[in-house]
């Protein structure tokens, strides 16, 4: 069975020893499942980034293969969602966001190819600089919002905290319940449980999990993203699949609980409602999107503002755009070394797909990283 949240409580999370012992365990659950494949997945970058910063797949059995999900917010980005930025901006509309959202190519251009022509873009660091902005000037601020529900849970905050009459939210937030169902029931899938992100559920709860679990038969653990939290994650993973237990367990305990945070729920729900929406390279996700609730339409830019798409669809995407297998990598289909543009023709500095832009995308961790390392053939 997974390690008990009293286990965990002792873990030192960088501990050389206990990486060593878990990475043992996990190569003994594997021997006991005589051969065969496990397929698991994450839907988070950060899990994603301590993966590869640590060398974490170099540890990893042979036949465990640790898949990252649609875990990448600014990567899920859907293209006439940067359109509606890029259009404001050339409209003459002052944009603040985040800088991983700047080079996310829309259908014709990205908001660094706007702000080369013109277009008055702001990067910021939270949505706190963008309100100031806004308080400061007497011309209209639109604060292009990314993220999961834990960002979406601070915008929600900021347009609970009376923000000036000159701003509102352009907002791309998603959420991650929906998209865990979208994956499981993909033709072909071979994800056998999934890896939760501790972040999220500290405002969900993992009990949002629990109907995920009771509708698909697979096994939910939550965790931390220290080595150690990812490591015990999966061999609580590799337990609950290799007993047959569709469980929920959750393996952060010093952050998570059933329930989540009450209050924040509460704040993100008073001002967003979940609505259907196409997920960039995936499909569409039904409640998956994020947006602001009638009552807040003052500070919603798609009410306050004509946004004209008509110019920016009339330019056709790349044959580069085209070849991009983004969409693939965010369903757990491929993995970046099957995508003939990566680190070749698509690299950070010339990003083709949204992977490679946000430090957060798979194909940017990987090419930061090295990818696949076997550190286990190094001399």
């Amino acid at each position: 069975m997974p390690p008990t949240a009293s286990s965990l409580d002792r873990l030192e999370f960088r501990d050389r020893d206990q990486v060593h012992r878990l990475a043992a365990r996990l190569h003994d659950q594997m021997q006991r499942l005589g051969g065969e494949r496990v397929s698991v997945m994450h839907v988070c970058g950060t899990h994603e980034q301590a993966i590869a910063r640590f060398g974490l797949r170099a540890l990893l059995p042979a036949g465990l293969d640790v898949i990252m999900g649609p875990g990448c917010p600014v990567c899920v980005t859907d293209l006439p969602e940067v359109d509606e930025g890029v259009a404001l901006a050339r409209q003459g509309v002052r944009i603040a966001t985040y800088g991983d959202m700047l080079r996310v190519p829309g259908t014709a251009g990205s908001l660094a190819d706007a702000r080369s022509a013109g277009g008055r873009i702001d990067v910021v660091y939270s949505i706190a600089q963008a309100v100031e902005m806004a308080r400061k000037s007497s011309e209209e601020v639109v604060f292009f919002a990314t993220g999961f529900e834990t960002t979406a849970v601070t915008t929600a905050a900021t347009l609970l905290s009376d923000p000036p009459g000159n701003f509102s939210v352009l907002s791309a937030h998603k959420y991650i319940p929906p998209v865990m169902e979208i994956v499981a029931e993909m033709p072909g899938s071979r994800v056998q449980g999934f890896l939760a992100a501790g972040h999220a559920a500290t405002i969900t709860g993992w009990g949002v999990f629990e109907p995920f679990v009771a509708r698909h038969k697979l096994p939910v653990v939550v965790a931390g993203f220290e080595p150690l939290d990812i490591l015990a994650g999966l061999c609580g993973l590799v337990d609950a699949i290799a007993a047959g237990n569709a469980a929920v367990y959750n393996l952060f305990p010093r952050s998570v609980s059933r329930e989540g945070n009450r209050v924040a729920q509460d704040v993100l729900w008073r001002v967003f409602r979940p609505i259907g929406g196409r997920w960039r390279g995936i499909a569409h996700i039904p409640n998956g999107n994020l947006r602001l609730r009638d009552e807040y339409a003052r500070f919603d830019a798609r009410s306050r503002f004509e946004i004209d798409l008509a110019g920016l669809w009339q330019s056709a995407p790349s044959t580069l755009v085209q070849a991009c297998r983004c969409g693939d990598i965010l369903a757990g289909r491929s993995s970046p070394e099957d995508c003939e543009l990566f680190s070749q023709q698509c690299t950070p500095e010339n990003p083709v797909g949204a992977c490679m832009v946000s430090t957060e995308g798979t194909c940017r961790i990987w090419h930061e990283y090295g990818g696949h390392l076997d550190l286990r053939s190094a001399p």
